[in-house]
């Protein structure tokens, strides 16, 4: 098992910038991939950004440039830069953990994220 608590969502106004923190703990392996998933209602959850263990990121087209996924292996924590914050951005945010290989995933509870006009 393994258990994702998400912090840092809120209110913001269009062009600023929030960061949204994740600490994994539990059963971790070394060998696997944490990210940050949104959704809003009536769609489904997407992708927003990941990175492996090893550093590997990757993005989807629309944040590309605005936000940046990091992490620090030591504390099993995965953070996500969201800067230039457009209302298109507000939803729930999802933290994410899987192994490398396996599609099975960890979710956290979420986080509001909120970017007003």
């Amino acid at each position: 098992q393994v258990q994702l608590v998400e912090s840092g969502g809120g209110l913001v106004q269009a062009g600023g910038s929030l960061i949204l923190s994740c600490a994994a703990s539990g059963n971790i392996f070394n060998e696997n991939v944490m990210g940050w998933h949104r959704q809003t209602p009536g769609k489904q959850r997407e992708l927003v950004a990941s990175v492996t263990s090893g550093g590997f990121t990757n993005y989807t087209d629309s944040v590309k440039g605005r936000f940046t996924i990091s992490r620090d292996n030591a504390k099993n924590m995965v953070y996500l830069q969201m800067n230039s914050l457009k209302p298109k951005d507000t939803a729930v945010y999802y933290c994410s953990w899987n192994r490398v290989g396996m599609r099975y995933k960890y979710w956290g509870q979420g986080t509001q994220v909120t970017v007003s006009s």
